[in-house]
């Protein structure tokens, strides 16, 4: 036992002369300086990764809600101050398989995560001819249904996406009931210049697709929607004036509305939608 407590004592004296010599170092020790680095930068790094972890609910549920408020507001129906959550509940989440343009049930529509499916092989497919920039196109997207009062459609709300200038750009596009006119459009995420792409958040500049038809002949023609500097040759009715300034974003909103409102994207639904079958 005494040889024991000498060990111990004699530990303990050496990590104490470690410590207090450590300590007694000049600051401008480089070797000092260095462990102290190193010990701020990995205790800030869990300090970091805790806050991350525990806020990871708290931002999902706010993503979730910024969602649900675009939705909202490209439907006309948002108004500040609202329950969003119970004006939400009146929209039909549906999963959609693009290519046949019918609904599936092979997915919950609660659960299905658009963006997953778009990076997932299995669920998507590389693009060859690639006017939107998205490199892959999931072959299922989730859609929303908003009916009236006596349960006839009045819109259908489309996720949309595509590259501008400097990012991808995420939005919605409502569609009136007829399956051809576009009551509204509108972008929740992306990172295109202020002052300039930006303005595609721009109240003005979405209130211009209010109205605005996706194809000629009521639907049944060639799809004509342009976002440009002059009107295309079919008229006013297809037209959307272009950012002043921001030609690229201008040009990529044009490819990208033009890419999901093709027989590529969202046209065998609009099809069935236009013949009352939805």
């Amino acid at each position: 036992m005494p040889d024991k407590d000498i060990n111990a004592s004699q530990g303990d004296a050496v990590k104490g002369g470690l410590l207090r010599r450590f300590l007694d170092t000049p600051p401008d020790n480089t070797v000092k300086t260095l462990v102290i680095a190193i010990g701020l930068c990995l205790l800030a790094s869990m300090v970091v990764s805790a806050a991350a972890v525990s806020l990871r609910p708290l931002q999902q549920q706010n993503a979730a809600l910024d969602k649900q408020v675009n939705i909202l507001e490209v439907a006309g129906v948002y108004e500040p101050g609202m329950d969003v959550a119970a004006a939400f509940d009146k929209f039909e989440p549906h999963v959609l398989e693009l290519s046949t343009g019918t609904f599936t049930d092979q997915f919950d529509p609660a659960e299905f995560d658009d963006r997953a499916a778009a990076s997932d092989p299995e669920l998507s497919h590389a693009l060859d001819s690639d006017p939107a920039s998205i490199g892959r196109q999931a072959d299922f997207v989730t859609v929303y249904l908003l009916r009236d009062a006596d349960g006839a459609l009045d819109k259908v709300i489309l996720p949309i996406y595509g590259y501008g200038l400097w990012s991808t750009l995420y939005g919605f596009i409502a569609v009136e009931e007829d399956g051809n006119t576009i009551y509204g459009l509108q972008f929740y995420e992306h990172a295109e210049t202020p002052g300039l792409g930006a303005e595609v958040d721009n109240p003005r500049w979405k209130a211009l697709w209010n109205g605005k038809q996706l194809r000629t002949e009521d639907g049944a023609g060639e799809l004509a929607i342009t976002v440009a500097k002059a009107p295309p040759p079919e008229g006013r009715d297809y037209f959307v004036d272009a950012l002043s300034g921001a030609t690229l974003t201008s040009r990529g909103v044009n490819n990208l509305v033009k890419f999901w409102m093709s027989e590529r994207g969202f046209e065998p639904f609009l099809e069935r939608v236009r013949a009352g079958e939805i």
